[in-house]
């Protein structure tokens, strides 16, 4: 009898489940490892949402204090410490013409020369012609050092100076007629004084009145 030898066949089989195992081993090490990495909120959190939330717990900066204080307004001028029958007495009203006597309606006209010196702190005064009814309108103010030169200046360009007025530099006069109204002025080195009127012609017409109220001046 003829006998045969069967040889085994060689073990390829076990080393296909291997390679099957550490196959699913290595696809199941990856699950894990991406599903701790989802899990982990630490590692989802950007960059940006972080240094948002800083910026936005940080406390805002007030603004500092300024260090400049506020300009002081400079008054128009010192307040003149009279009254209209002080400025000028009922004497001298009389003396300058007796047909003149108090207006005790009176207000001064916007834009006249005695609405500017009340103004500037002073006096408005007004007497009238009891015949006519004509006004003859007093301001009496005591400026600042920038408003007296810049009236002083216009009188100068607009108006003839009068030397009667007073002795200069002490006192400065001037006289100028503007649409029919006349207009005299002076200037001390405190106060400026004016006076308008339909009824003053030149310089001359109010030299009385001006003397008197430059008398009673402080």
């Amino acid at each position: 009898m003829t006998h045969f030898r069967v040889f085994p066949a060689p073990a390829r089989a076990p080393r296909l489940r291997s390679g099957l195992v550490l196959a699913g081993g290595a696809v199941a090490l990856l699950a894990l490892v991406g599903c701790s990495a989802d899990s982990d909120p630490a590692a989802s959190e950007s960059p940006s949402s972080t240094s948002s939330a800083q910026a936005t717990d940080a406390p805002a900066e007030s603004a500092a204090p300024s260090a400049t204080p506020s300009p002081t307004a400079t008054p128009a001028g010192t307040t003149v410490a009279l009254e209209c029958d002080e400025a000028l007495t009922p004497d001298d009203v009389y003396a300058f013409n007796s047909n003149y006597g108090t207006a005790p309606d009176y207000s001064p006209e916007a834009g006249s020369d005695a609405a500017t010196a009340v103004e500037y702190d002073g006096l408005a005064c007004g007497i009238m012609n009891q015949s006519s009814g004509d006004i003859i309108s007093i301001g009496i103010a005591a400026p600042n050092e920038v408003l007296r030169n810049q009236m002083y200046d216009a009188a100068v360009a607009q108006s003839q100076p009068v030397p009667t007025y007073g002795d200069a530099p002490a006192v400065e006069g001037f006289f100028a007629s503007i649409d029919g109204v006349g207009e005299a002025q002076i200037f001390t080195d405190t106060y400026w004084v004016t006076m308008q009127s339909v009824d003053f012609f030149e310089p001359g017409d109010t030299q009385g009145l001006m003397a008197a109220v430059i008398s009673h001046l402080p």
